[in-house]
């Protein structure tokens, strides 16, 4: 994993912003999950944002389905982006699978393959575009505890 770390001061200069790539090996869902923790401690601490128990509950569980779906899906390495935007974290995933994920219809019995229904259940927000190499995935997640919307499944390119 390489990860890089941008801070800015919250009042529209550099973005607060942390990167890191993966290989799709054992480990990285877990290593995104402590990137995601690691995240919003700094946001917490460094740019007193107020951010919920709930709110760093949810961007890990968001950075592990997502990189799960990449690591699974996607052949070769993956990126993962989490940035501080006004009241809500932007988590992005980029993967060199070029299909789209597409939620399944609802079934009780189904073992597994929750993970994209899971994502739009919990995100304000959650998009996906197609790239020349690959998809991009983003989905915002709230930093307080109340929901701001339903997120739905995208494709604006």
């Amino acid at each position: 994993m390489n990860g890089a770390a941008h801070n800015g001061d919250g009042l529209g200069h550099e973005p607060i912003r942390v990167s890191a790539e993966y290989e799709g090996i054992p480990g990285d869902i877990a290593r995104g999950r402590e990137l995601a923790r690691g995240f919003l401690a700094q946001v917490r601490a460094a740019q007193g944002v107020p951010v919920s128990d709930r709110a760093v509950e949810v961007v890990q569980l968001v950075v592990s389905e997502l990189l799960t779906n990449a690591c699974k899906y996607a052949p070769g390495p993956s990126l993962v982006d989490l940035e501080l935007a006004e009241d809500h974290v932007e988590v992005t995933v980029w993967d060199s699978a070029p299909v789209l994920p597409a939620p399944e219809t609802a079934d009780p019995g189904r073992v597994g393959r929750h993970g994209l229904e899971i994502v739009m259940a919990v995100c304000q927000s959650f998009e996906v575009h197609r790239e020349p190499d690959g998809k991009r995935m983003r989905a915002a997640v709230g930093l307080a505890d109340h929901l701001h919307g339903t997120a739905a499944l995208s494709d604006p390119d």
